[in-house]
């Protein structure tokens, strides 16, 4: 992990955020705020040492301290119709990066999350299939 946290592990959501520079806990705060309101139903955990949300299993969106800047990434999101995501990794994934609160966009964070509910592709049995197919 980048940023200095590199070896810290985190039981919980509050403690990933209790270990980050002012700054980046607001991008942090804001985004799980909105995330926690937008997808009620979804479980959260720290999964690979960052937040992430997951609906039936499946990763759907999470977020982690880069060197610079906080990356929030959606797992499907290359695939959503909402533009403002870049793509990023081999697979469907797209991504947004903050420097400061004030960059989040609370109506199109909503407008993903939404998107995320309805376009998602199965991370969850990559590894069995051997393949990524869509789900919805």
């Amino acid at each position: 992990m980048a940023g200095g946290m590199k070896g810290i592990k985190h039981e919980s959501i509050a403690a990933y955020h209790a270990v980050l520079a002012d700054e980046d806990r607001a991008i942090c705060d804001r985004l799980r705020a909105v995330i926690d309101r937008t997808l009620p139903e979804a479980e959260s955990k720290i999964w690979h040492a960052h937040p992430v949300w997951f609906l039936d299993g499946n990763p759907i969106v999470g977020y982690s301290k880069l060197k610079h800047c906080v990356r929030l990434l959606f797992w499907s999101g290359q695939s959503f119709a909402t533009p403002g995501l870049a793509p990023e990794g081999t697979f469907k994934a797209a991504e947004a990066r903050f420097t400061e609160a004030g960059q989040v966009d609370d109506d199109l964070l909503m407008q993903w999350l939404e998107e995320s509910r309805k376009t998602q592709w199965d991370y969850k049995n990559l590894i069995k299939k051997r393949k990524l197919e869509r789900l919805s």
